[in-house]
């Protein structure tokens, strides 16, 4: 099961350490205006790129929300399958900046699983799954990183 989504996978089914590689994708200026009208977010670094002297940033800088949600576009297998819901987030950082021409890539990879007891007879049994989100840029540089947590079925 080495070439199957992680998403296509039950619970018992994934291995600690196994790592998916996305596709990738280049970010534009229009995926940061876009997501500045989506999200509201229109903090002076990600708008206006005659504002940022005295400052670490050399142009217009991607969001840090817009790559961690495009990242989770790519690792995600959108069909109805073993992942039932996304049930969290933990340990995110956005650690260099992406500028417009940066493509990024994910390396997803099973950190942690926790079995889940069922409560009552109705309950679908299942365990909680942590992913490392490992989002890395043209020069294979962490550009940020995430634990994210999702739901995912048994067999039984």
């Amino acid at each position: 099961m080495k070439d199957v989504h992680p998403f296509r996978k039950h619970f018992e089914e994934l291995e600690i350490g196994e790592t998916w590689i996305t596709a990738k994708h280049t970010v534009t200026e229009t995926d940061i205006t876009n997501f500045a009208n989506v999200s509201g977010d229109n903090f002076y670094a990600h708008m206006d790129a005659t504002s940022l002297e005295g400052t670490i940033f050399t142009g217009r800088v991607a969001h840090g929300y817009f790559i961690l949600s495009k990242a989770a576009g790519l690792f995600v297998e959108p069909r109805k399958g073993p992942v039932l819901l996304n049930y969290g987030l933990e340990e995110c950082r956005f650690v260099k900046p992406v500028y417009p021409g940066t493509t990024i890539g994910v390396r997803f990879t099973c950190k942690e699983k926790i079995d889940q007891e069922k409560k009552s007879d109705d309950d679908i049994p299942n365990g909680i799954v942590k992913w490392l989100v490992d989002i890395y840029d043209d020069t294979e540089e962490t550009v940020a990183v995430a634990t994210i947590l999702t739901m995912v079925k048994k067999k039984g």
